[in-house]
């Protein structure tokens, strides 16, 4: 399984990773696959195989989501990783069939990645490991919006928060930034001071994309 075709960029959150995929996607006339695109086969999923994506879907009561320990959030976030893998390369398989260029927004894992995409097809956007957790509820995002609100109906708010934050901070580790970092594929590093005009030139540059040559 190799897609030639694909543009795949992973890394942190607050990274600018989905504003530059539908950019992409826009200005070179392809196929965005945005933030949780593997989300359009949630609703089909067996519950034994896929337990970390369907724990969502299937819960009843929201506030179970939100009063779990980091080390349960942390076992979640990494499961989901592993099962939207499975997911997004069936989906993948099928839309870069179509022959356009594709641009992913992607969970898929960094040895996977080696396999499946050519390296200069494949980019890393990192952000600070701390602006997740400390701006996590400052977007306006309505599952974000959504969260802090069934934190603010908790007993004990305040403390519902630090847990939560505490949760978020488990799974934006400098260990994790490093291994991106160290990926061996090409890195782009958030700056406030750079214009969105001025990220995209860059991750045109290490795609090597131009509008008149858009697919390599």
């Amino acid at each position: 399984m190799h897609f030639s075709n694909a543009y795949f960029i992973n890394g942190t959150a607050y990274a600018g990773k989905s504003t530059m995929v539908k950019l992409l996607a826009a200005k070179y006339h392809g196929i965005a696959c945005e933030e949780n695109y593997h989300n359009q086969l949630l609703p089909q999923l067996a519950r034994d195989e896929f337990p970390c994506l369907t724990y969502s879907r299937d819960l009843e009561d929201w506030h179970d989501f939100i009063r779990r320990t980091p080390e349960e959030y942390e076992a979640w976030i990494s499961g989901s990783s592993r099962e939207c893998e499975v997911l997004e390369l069936k989906i993948l398989s099928e839309v870069c069939a179509e022959g356009k260029p594709v641009f992913v927004d992607t969970n898929i894992s960094l040895e996977t990645l080696k396999m499946i995409a050519d390296p200069n097809h494949v980019l890393i956007m990192l952000a600070d490991p701390q602006i997740s957790v400390r701006r996590f509820f400052e977007r306006p995002d309505r599952e974000k919006q959504f969260l802090y609100r069934l934190i603010m109906e908790e007993a004990a708010p305040e403390r519902a928060l630090e847990n939560f934050r505490q949760c978020l901070t488990r799974i934006n580790t400098p260990e994790r930034y490093d291994q991106f970092l160290h990926s061996g594929f090409n890195v782009l590093l958030r700056d406030e001071n750079r214009t969105i005009e001025e990220t995209l030139a860059l991750v045109e540059k290490a795609f090597g994309l131009h509008p008149s040559n858009p697919v390599r």
